[in-house]
């Protein structure tokens, strides 16, 4: 039969049975149907409020000890099922590793659920879930756990948190740590990590409600910061710089994080500024 506790959510749950090593929880009867019966789960005696009485309800999360069997406690983690939140990596393991989250039994993070090979003091983004053998578990992997109904609109303003990196699509982040947002690859001028918390701007909204994403400006102030940083680049190196319409897109992007699209537009106005000179391979100051 099914027990009536919820694994790795909160539940209001009367005192039925006090012991001396705590007291017993359960559902009120007026909230257990009638093929329910009076199922009972341990609340530990270090975790009952001060002058608790038998009747009294109490919010508990309901976990697993270290024997596997289902236990109560007052202590709320700030992660419940099907929730996203950051945890610290306290351990590392060849099969996994372990996130404080607050109560005794720290939380396992599963190899297999990491999007990078984590490590103690990693701050993590995590979903929590029930594995096969029906333990609590978390996830780094939340594509299909983020949600799609956020209210931003194109050129919305975001934060948030970059979850996962893809060679084939960009990179992957969770806006408020809630809402399903992709940087492109052809967004990405410089390099971000996993754990990287961004602000961005919002580029499209998808017809299924995912975000796409972009770290740069709007053009016109994009082009604006452009000729910014090459300024500041010549300046730092004596007036000139070996870079020019021969450069390739590979460089220019790993000196100056742009395209070469852009950094061709940006010496183009600066020229026509007269702030700079022009060769095929090189750019100086005037």
């Amino acid at each position: 039969m099914k027990s009536i506790f919820k694994l790795g959510e909160i539940q209001r749950l009367e005192i039925i049975k006090k012991v001396p090593m705590g007291a017993y929880l359960s559902l009120p009867e007026t909230m257990r149907t009638s093929e329910e019966t009076q199922e009972m789960i341990l609340l530990p005696k270090r975790e009952m409020p001060q002058d608790s009485e038998i009747g009294d309800l109490i919010d508990v999360f309901i976990y697993k000890d270290s024997e596997d069997r289902l236990i109560s406690t007052t202590i709320i983690p700030p992660l419940t099922l099907g929730g996203i939140t950051t945890l610290k990596v306290v351990q590392a393991t060849n099969i996994g590793a372990f996130l404080s989250w607050g109560l005794v039994k720290d939380l396992f993070l599963p190899f297999k659920q990491q999007t990078y090979r984590v490590k103690p003091g990693d701050i993590v983004l995590v979903s929590l879930y029930i594995d096969k053998s029906e333990r609590l578990c978390a996830t780094m992997k939340l594509y299909d756990i983020l949600s799609t109904d956020s209210e931003y609109v194109k050129d919305s303003s975001v934060t948030g948190t970059v979850y996962e990196l893809s060679d084939n699509f960009g990179a992957f982040v969770a806006v408020d740590n809630r809402y399903s947002a992709l940087i492109p690859k052809n967004e990405l001028f410089k390099k971000v990590f996993i754990g990287e918390r961004i602000h961005a701007r919002v580029k499209e909204v998808k017809a299924d409600g995912k975000l796409t994403l972009s770290i740069r400006e709007k053009n016109y102030f994009q082009m604006d910061r452009n000729c910014s940083i090459i300024m500041e680049h010549l300046n730092n190196h004596g007036g000139y710089l070996p870079f020019g319409d021969k450069s390739s897109p590979e460089s220019i992007k790993r000196e100056f994080e742009m395209s070469k699209a852009e950094f061709k537009r940006a010496i183009g106005r600066l020229y026509k500024e007269h702030k700079i000179t022009i060769t095929a391979d090189s750019i100086k100051l005037v």
